[in-house]
């Protein structure tokens, strides 16, 4: 199991100080928190991609490889890539780039974010969406399938004798993460390529994203990639932790109150009992977390979201150190206990050279008489 953070990028006003961090605290902050998730032992740091305020983040590849200059071990992702605004062309270039700079230690969510503005910024039109995604990425996948490509489509100017540069790291190109949240569709795509899935299952109840992660391992078995079980899923969450129940709620209640995304909204007894949101003691943490597995089955990836709603630096880190003492060891244990031999491991650049490897020497052998 691949355990990290993921960030959303918002510039929030604490609502305890009434102080808000600017662009470049914010920033500087997202760096810190990448390296305390190396130092913790964690294995993902990935950040989300926005185009609009109250986000700062609208070039995580420079971010990322900021990052992986200063990180040895852990595993740089997005949290969201829009595939949708963005130009194929330019992903397949920026995120093989960003491989060489990491030595493999990047992967890519692909998603149509949730701000439709963003559309008409970049040319687009939002109710092209679903569209949009499945060109894009299937022309993303000929960019780093194929040396030379030659293609048209719907959406872009075709291309002719293209290739791609640089090309990807031995081989290999990034691996891809669909994201959604609500769209069908997308499940759909994840399970025909092969690719993982990403459920950010952090606003609604688990219910929804049974039905979204069934279908999406029911098409990747019918697809012929494996069994349904095998599929490769990913999945989101968040907590707020102190050492004592009360004093975590009680701490954190100003924050969700006057959070961007769901304050004013739900209580937030409410919204812990209907999401994945944690606000207690590590051992709570805990208990909900692998309580994931028996709703959604054996996954690969759980990334968490902590840095938002307006925490100070100081108390996201403490977050951090507290979940490395008493949450990680556990759930590793936990996890490593329960997972099946069938099921496979997350996916690394490592593993994947290995399997590519494995299936060239395959089809070179003849057979003996």
């Amino acid at each position: 199991m691949q355990i990290g953070v993921f960030s959303v990028s918002d510039i929030t006003t604490d609502p305890t100080t009434g102080r808000t961090p600017t662009e470049h605290e914010r920033i500087k902050a997202s760096v810190a928190i990448a390296k305390k998730v190396e130092e913790i032992g964690m294995d993902v740091y990935a950040i989300g991609e926005h185009h609009n305020r109250p986000f700062f983040s609208s070039s995580p590849t420079t971010t990322l490889a900021y990052i992986a200059a200063q990180t040895e071990r852990i595993i740089l992702s997005t949290a969201t890539t829009l595939i949708t605004t963005n130009d194929p062309v330019k992903i397949a270039e920026d995120f093989a780039m960003l491989q060489h700079l990491s030595d493999g230690r990047v992967d890519v969510v692909l998603g149509r974010g949730n701000t439709a503005p963003v559309y008409p910024w970049f040319g687009k039109n939002i109710q092209d969406g679903v569209e949009l995604a499945i060109e894009n990425y299937s022309l993303l996948r000929k960019l780093w399938d194929e040396d030379t490509v030659n293609w048209s489509g719907k959406f872009r100017t075709p291309l002719q004798n293209f290739t791609s540069t640089p090309r990807p790291l031995d081989g290999v190109a990034p691996f891809v993460w669909h994201g959604s949240i609500r769209t069908p569709q997308i499940a759909e795509v994840a399970a025909y390529f092969g690719d993982g899935f990403f459920a950010n299952n952090i606003f609604w109840p688990k219910e929804h994203y049974q039905q979204l992660i069934g279908l999406y391992r029911e098409r990747y078995e019918h697809y012929g990639h494996g069994k349904a079980d095998q599929a490769i899923v990913g999945l989101g969450g968040q907590f707020f932790m102190r050492k004592n129940s009360q004093d975590a709620v009680k701490e954190f209640r100003p924050y969700f109150d006057n959070a961007p995304v769901y304050g004013h909204g739900p209580s937030l007894e409410d919204f812990t009992s209907q999401t994945p949101l944690t606000v207690g003691s590590p051992q709570e943490v805990i208990e909900k977390t692998l309580a994931f597995r028996e709703y959604f089955g054996d996954y690969q990836r759980q990334l968490f979201l902590i840095d938002h709603a307006g925490l100070p630096l100081k108390t996201v880190l403490e977050q951090l150190d507290l979940f490395g003492e008493e949450v990680l060891p556990v759930l590793r244990r936990e996890y490593a206990a329960l997972k099946p031999a069938h099921v496979p491991e997350p996916p690394t650049h490592a593993g994947r050279v290995a399997a590519l490897l494995a299936s060239q020497d395959a089809g070179k052998a003849t057979p003996v008489a």
